[in-house]
């Protein structure tokens, strides 16, 4: 365990290395739009600095020997090892963006979105667990947190506390903004009342960042961002859901009951909580395709060795020309939704518009992990139909991609408005 910590701090002393390359790449790309005949070389999306690699390297390792064993256990009892949850912490993993002076691994955007891939490649549950606090949580409190909730919440969340993303509600899903749960003022806090439903790491967070209007009249530019603790008084945990798939990651149902909240934790400005999740969502999209992305090579690299070892009719499985075309016909998009996951990341860190492609790889990497994990299931036969393997578990998991974080169409949808948008005179 102290030897990966210490792999994963020798990994934070290149960030500055490797942002100095970011500015570089981006101040090359400049150039050629300036000068147009002028020749750059430009590294490949899947070149890595120095620091990347290492991250992700250290964090292959890790899920191998620190995950993998519970995989199966934690699945079937719809349970995360407390264990697992304390490695992440322990191994920098949980406050990857956080600064150093917070206790966080002071890394960049892109290496989290490297380590939600590696994680999703031996378990999506404790991906998502890593994605949501690393793209939504600690961005949010980094970005918009006053000093004293910075002190306050920072160190706790790169150190030993879970975070929670809390705005769906049961009539309020793809149309997020249409919540009911209010806040209302009374001096200096509010008293906030409504519910929330499919509420990830809820189970074991110990903050959640809640959304609730504090002026219903203004529709949702009233909706506001709570910092709320979880021993808060009316705040009441429901029983987790059964889940088809990502079953040992907690989703549950929230209520506010009378849950009085100080107006020191409103996070941002009051009336802006609309801006902020739409924000924050885009940047999450990458980490879920990251997240489906990592869990159809993880189930690409259990199928194929399998056809490569199984023998019919005197040759390998894997022999069979029928089989190699579908073979290579993934391996083609599991490319495509690698490039897409990657090129949106490094756009979103060079600060270059990156909607339509977060959207783009979103919607790209669940469709390529839907198709993926039902070939792998037909390549391995009946025993990819057992749980003796691990295929039959991604194949589960990967049909939320499509569904939460925006489905499928809300992604399309959003995409058409933006190139509509481009082919304006």
């Amino acid at each position: 365990m102290a030897a990966g910590f210490r792999m994963l701090r020798q990994v934070c002393d290149h960030v500055t290395r490797s942002r100095a390359a970011v500015r570089l790449m981006c101040s090359r790309a400049a150039a050629a739009e300036t000068h147009p005949d002028t020749r750059s070389s430009f590294p490949p999306l899947q070149s890595y600095s120095e620091e990347e690699s290492m991250m992700r390297d250290a964090v292959r390792r890790f899920a191998q020997e620190r995950i993998a064993p519970f995989v199966s256990k934690m699945d079937e009892d719809s349970v995360m090892d407390a264990g697992v949850i304390n490695a992440l912490f322990q191994q920098g993993l949980m406050g990857i963006e956080i600064g150093s002076e917070f206790g966080g691994t002071g890394s960049s955007f892109f290496s989290s979105v490297l380590v939600i891939e590696e994680l999703a490649k031996v378990d999506p549950s404790v991906s998502v667990l890593c994605d949501i606090q690393n793209t939504l949580i600690n961005t949010l409190l980094m970005n918009l947190g006053t000093e004293e909730q910075k002190q306050r919440y920072l160190p706790r969340l790169a150190s030993d506390t879970v975070g929670s993303f809390c705005l769906s509600e049961s009539e309020s899903g793809s149309d997020a903004f249409s919540l009911k749960t209010k806040a209302e003022k009374h001096n200096d806090y509010y008293i906030i009342n409504g519910s929330k439903m499919w509420i990830s790491n809820a189970e074991h967070a110990g903050v959640f960042l809640v959304m609730a209007n504090a002026d219903p009249g203004a529709g949702y530019r009233g909706i506001t961002c709570f910092l709320v603790d979880r021993d808060t008084d009316g705040l009441h945990i429901g029983r987790k859901e059964n889940k088809l798939g990502l079953r040992a990651s907690s989703t549950c149902p929230l209520t506010f009951d009378n849950m009085k909240v100080h107006q020191k934790n409103v996070l941002g400005k009051v009336g802006h909580g609309y801006k902020y999740a739409i924000g924050m969502l885009n940047e999450g999209r990458i980490g879920i395709a990251a997240q489906m992305l990592g869990l159809a090579q993880g189930c690409f690299d259990h199928a194929v060795p399998y056809t490569r070892q199984r023998v019919q009719f005197g040759k390998r499985v894997f022999d069979f020309q029928g089989l190699q075309h579908q073979i290579a016909h993934v391996a083609t998009q599991l490319e495509a939704a690698r490039l897409l996951t990657y090129n949106a990341a490094r756009l979103k860190e060079a600060g270059r518009p990156f909607i339509k492609e977060a959207c783009m790889a979103k919607y790209f990497s669940a469709e390529v992990a839907a198709l993926t994990t039902s070939k792998c299931i037909e390549w391995m036969g009946g025993v990819g139909f057992t749980k003796d393997y691990p295929i039959e578990k991604y194949y589960r998991d990967c049909k939320i991609g499509s569904i939460y974080e925006g489905t499928t169409n809300i992604q399309l949808s959003t995409m058409a408005k933006i190139i509509d948008k481009e082919f304006d005179g």
